[in-house]
């Protein structure tokens, strides 16, 4: 699975205000697939996993736990 940081203006927003980081991925990862493979890379803890499609692409909402700031994880990425 190929995670791809989305660093839009509302990612951004979410990172800051909602500890949830936003990834662009493959259409056929399960919400679990992305938890773990998330938790695995960034050794972090995955509260809640959102997908949608649009565009035949597919996203996801990852909401970390609280102790596991998502800042922490965008800085690794580069994203800020």
């Amino acid at each position: 699975m190929i995670l791809k940081p989305i660093t839009s203006e509302k990612a951004v927003k979410m990172i800051d205000l909602d500890n949830t980081l936003l990834f662009q991925l493959e259409k056929r990862e399960s919400k679990d697939e992305i938890k773990k493979e998330v938790e695995r890379m960034f050794k972090v803890k995955v509260e809640k996993v959102r997908t949608f499609i649009q565009n035949n692409k597919k996203f996801a909402y990852v909401k970390l736990k609280k102790e596991n700031p998502a800042i922490d994880v965008a800085t690794k990425l580069g994203m800020i």
